[in-house]
């Protein structure tokens, strides 16, 4: 039974990370926008989460620092002193979540049924929200059913500033524009520096402009500067060169994104920019980039069946592959494949002339 008729007055959604997350999160928020546009609506995220989130119009963004330790909850709990919401949506299966959520006061406090939640998420809330559909944007628009949104697949539209469209403009060309971020932020989740060479070329020699994204962090930066050296077909290595802002209206410029399973495969779902998902640790039809599932290359199956002897179907909702060389299954020949189908069907290379 839904918990509100009418619009509540104030929501609370509680969703620190990952980046990717927080992006299929924002389904969720412009539903609750689209049917209740009076509703006032704070989330509670973390502080890179939040240079991003920041740019959701009508939508107040309260920054957690993680890294803060305890001065980090006392702060938030601070800012929400004397604060009460009509319901906390607590959307993150974490201790450092559910210790924040000690802080929020509401009357309804929906969480993850027991066998989505984790680490004692459950005794946390008092509502328990059944998600439809195996996709975590799926679960999470099943928050928006327990408050009484109608029913809806998630869709998203991203508010990218003039500026930073107009600084994004400058990398792209009359080429089709591909953006390839060979790191996830973990280093197991990476594809091999020679195989992303040599879909660089591969793209290349189709037509299109290649440039390397990705974050600051050493690890990222040191398989980029890898990659340039096995190829002369970067057009430009960004890597650590972009703000999450920026990196956003880069990935709305260009024409294909290719990506681990890592935030920016899933910024591109925000802007509907086609995305090739490498994937062998998550279940792609659970995590993969939503409207391009279909063109994934996963060896999560395989992988885990090597593993365990079982299927998906046999294991738990979020069971990972833990061996740390899965990804070295995906083979070039498949990548290029796909990365020649996804391209055929979305039009995305130049009609010769």
């Amino acid at each position: 039974m839904a918990l509100f008729t009418s619009a509540p007055e104030s929501l609370c959604l509680l969703r620190l990370s990952a980046i990717g997350d927080c992006c299929h999160a924002v389904a969720l928020v412009q539903a609750i926008q689209r049917q209740w546009p009076q509703t006032r609506i704070t989330w509670i995220t973390g502080k890179v989460e939040a240079q991003l989130l920041c740019q959701l119009p009508d939508v107040e963004i309260i920054s957690f620092d993680k890294s803060a330790g305890w001065q980090g909850y006392r702060r938030l709990w601070r800012q929400l002193r004397g604060r009460r919401f009509d319901a906390l949506l607590h959307m993150q299966a974490a201790m450092r979540a559910s210790i924040a959520s000690l802080g929020i006061r509401a009357k309804y406090r929906l969480g993850f049924e027991r066998e989505r939640a984790k680490d004692g998420q459950w005794l946390f809330t008092n509502l328990k929200v059944t998600a439809s559909g195996e996709h975590v944007a799926d679960g999470f628009m099943s928050f928006g059913e327990a408050l009484g949104l109608q029913k809806t697949k998630p869709q998203w539209s991203w508010p990218c500033s003039q500026q930073e469209l107009a600084q994004a403009a400058q990398y792209k060309d009359k080429r089709p524009l591909l953006l390839i971020c060979p790191a996830a932020s973990k280093a197991y989740k990476n594809w091999t520096a020679e195989g992303y060479a040599a879909l660089a070329d591969h793209a290349h020699h189709k037509g299109m402009k290649v440039i390397l994204i990705g974050s600051p962090a050493r690890m990222e930066r040191e398989l980029a500067t890898k990659i340039e050296r096995l190829t002369d077909n970067i057009n430009e290595n960004l890597v650590g060169q972009t703000s999450l802002p920026g990196l956003m209206a880069l990935i709305q410029t260009a024409t294909l994104v290719v990506a681990p399973d890592t935030g920016p495969a899933h910024m591109a779902t925000l802007t509907g920019t086609p995305v090739l998902g490498l994937y062998a640790h998550h279940n792609p039809a659970r995590t993969g980039p939503y409207h391009c599932r279909d063109y994934v290359v996963s060896v999560y199956e395989e992988a885990l069946l090597a593993e365990t002897g079982k299927t998906p179907a046999e294991l738990p909702w979020r069971t990972r592959v833990k061996d740390e060389h899965a990804m070295k299954r995906i083979t070039i020949e498949r990548v290029i494949a796909q990365f020649d189908r996804i391209c055929g069907d979305f039009h995305l290379l130049q009609e010769p002339s």
